[in-house]
């Protein structure tokens, strides 16, 4: 992994932070300008420092770290808990330390992958990052956390699909290598989502008919109108409020958003390859996880390369889906057809290309 460039990925974008800025009363402009300023600090500090202070590879079984910032700006503050210590008066540094449990079991029970890297690397999480720091980012090594404003948003660590969607950056990341722009950028994030919500439905022992497919619900303030802050199940439909604005994702390639905001539309596009996910998983019926995630683990893991477009996940989902559940058959149908409603045409038999 330390040959691999990172990106700095948060789950909450710019263009709700800019929204906040333009539509909330002093306080709430004042937290989310100074979430923004944080930001772009981590950006430049992580890209720097990231090859020097990767934490070392360990042995292949579970291992976890919490550090507390106490609300400064530090990354590496007190070792709040560690492996094998038991649960601290902090609700916040357990749920976090619990979060990169879930993570953990979840890779190895389900793909037979030792952590995020494949090789047991030590999963690290800073809590109470900055004061009302609202966003949850992969700085290219390690999951930060703030504690939101307490208005808008509330602590990121309660909730598991956002644990899940960072740690799935840096899944991504020690495979591919995603770039983060454009389409590539909106694969990045549609496969941490993905991750994420495959570890919360796993957790929950939720089947792809009783999850809600909401990300981040448990983030939004009671007063905020919404459900979440993306919906795979509908995207566009997750909030509609007076400050946050209107959730702008796309969920069909008629509706693509051409930006050079949110590094070209990363978080908002995603919507698209979020949706034909969920079409194919309600398809296929179960536990997402069993079928659909095996697809597209096999795919991120076998067959997407670092300028990966949409066009490269439809088709190699649905070669994959063939050689694996059988060329013609209910699964592969069930894919392809996912990709389509969406607007991405596959042909069903497409060979795959060398890569």
């Amino acid at each position: 992994m330390s040959n691999v460039t990172p990106h700095v990925c948060a789950v909450i974008p710019s263009h709700m932070f800019d929204r906040m800025v333009q539509h909330g009363d002093a306080p709430t402009r004042h937290s989310a300008e100074s979430t923004l300023n944080q930001m772009h600090r981590l950006a430049n500090e992580r890209i720097q420092t990231f090859i020097d202070v990767l934490p070392e590879t360990v042995e292949p079984q579970k291992h976890r770290m919490v550090f507390d910032a106490q609300q400064k700006r530090q990354l590496h503050g007190p070792v709040a808990r560690s492996e094998h210590e038991p649960p601290t008066a902090d609700a916040v540094v357990n749920q976090a330390f619990d979060g990169a449990g879930s993570m953990w079991d979840f890779l190895d029970q389900v793909f037979h992958r030792k952590s995020i890297d494949g090789h047991g690397m030590r999963l690290d999480a800073t809590v109470h990052y900055g004061t009302g720091f609202q966003n949850a980012m992969w700085n290219g090594y390690q999951l930060v956390c703030g504690d939101g404003d307490g208005h808008l948003l509330g602590s990121f660590t309660k909730c598991l699909a956002v644990i899940g969607h960072e740690y799935g950056h840096g899944l991504t990341q020690s495979v591919t290598a995603l770039g983060y722009y454009g389409q590539t950028g909106a694969l990045n994030e549609h496969i941490a989502d993905v991750v994420g919500m495959m570890l919360r439905q796993w957790a929950a022992r939720e089947t792809v008919d009783q999850s809600d497919w909401f990300i981040g619900g448990p983030l939004l303030g009671p007063g905020v109108t919404g459900r979440g802050i993306r919906s795979m199940a509908d995207p566009g439909t997750a909030y509609d409020d007076a400050v946050l604005g209107r959730d702008p994702q796309p969920k069909h390639m008629d509706h693509y958003v051409e930006t050079a905001a949110d590094h070209g539309g990363v978080h908002i596009n995603s919507g698209i390859p979020n949706h034909a996910f969920y079409l194919a998983a309600k398809a296929i019926g179960g536990f997402s996880w069993e079928v659909p995630g095996r697809i597209w683990y096999a795919t991120l893991t076998e067959r997407l390369t670092s300028d990966a477009i949409f066009d490269d996940l439809a088709r190699a989902t649905v070669d994959i889906a063939g050689e694996r559940y059988g060329n013609g058959g209910d699964v592969q149908r069930a894919v392809a057809l996912a990709w389509d409603q969406v607007g991405i045409d596959v042909p069903l038999f497409h060979r795959h290309r060398a890569v």
